[in-house]
């Protein structure tokens, strides 16, 4: 009994290690640090979440908006797609997102709102589909820029990222733990040909 169950977590531990080595390695050099690095596209993806926590500021959500304000301002994209959750009315992490670009001083013309950008799936096939964009840069923490321009490599999309600011370790674990699993999530959703939750009318950007 003991020997299964060893083998079982060999081979779940071994599927982990390949998902994220995939990912990782196809992604590597296309996320950057430094803005002055990265490409011009005409649009920024950035992903959405919570702007707060039970004990105050969601940093995740702030060191984004810190990057997206960045990337913006050095001229390395002319609008910036916001997307993310808003399925009850008192929850629109697209309005929050884009108050607080406005808030540093991006131009209320610059920002488009998506608000079905539940997963990070959704938000990137998204961007293809209801908004015609087939090349973006994706802004959100390193991590999760990974993730997500590995799925809009499955969709025939051109995507790099600008790796916002991560949060520390001892604040950022359940983050993290949550990720290696999101990541075995990518090739289920493949699996099964996984489809946002909702597309709908076609928004042009300008």
């Amino acid at each position: 009994m003991i020997q299964i169950l060893a083998g079982g977590f060999l081979i779940i531990a071994l599927i982990v290690f390949l998902c994220n080595l995939l990912i990782v390695s196809y992604a590597g050099k296309r996320v950057y640090d430094q803005v002055e690095d990265v490409p011009y596209n005409k649009t920024g993806l950035v992903l959405g979440t919570s702007p707060s926590l039970r004990n105050g500021p969601n940093y995740y959500f702030v060191n984004r908006i810190l990057a997206a304000n960045e990337l913006y301002k050095a001229g390395k994209v002319k609008y910036l797609l916001v997307s993310g959750d808003n399925h009850v009315e008192h929850y629109n992490e697209p309005e929050e997102m884009k108050k607080a670009l406005m808030e540093q001083g991006v131009p209320e013309k610059a920002i488009f709102l998506d608000y079905a950008g539940f997963r990070t799936l959704d938000s990137v096939v998204r961007a293809k589909e209801i908004f015609g964009q087939e090349a973006f840069t994706v802004v959100s923490q390193k991590f999760h820029n990974e993730r997500a321009i590995y799925i809009a490599s499955r969709y025939g999309l051109e995507t790099v990222g600008y790796n916002a600011k991560d949060v520390e370790l001892s604040v950022g674990l359940k983050v993290q733990i949550r990720e290696i699993f999101a990541r075995v999530k990518v090739f289920i959703d493949f699996l099964f040909n996984k489809q946002p939750k909702f597309l709908g009318e076609k928004i042009d950007l300008p």
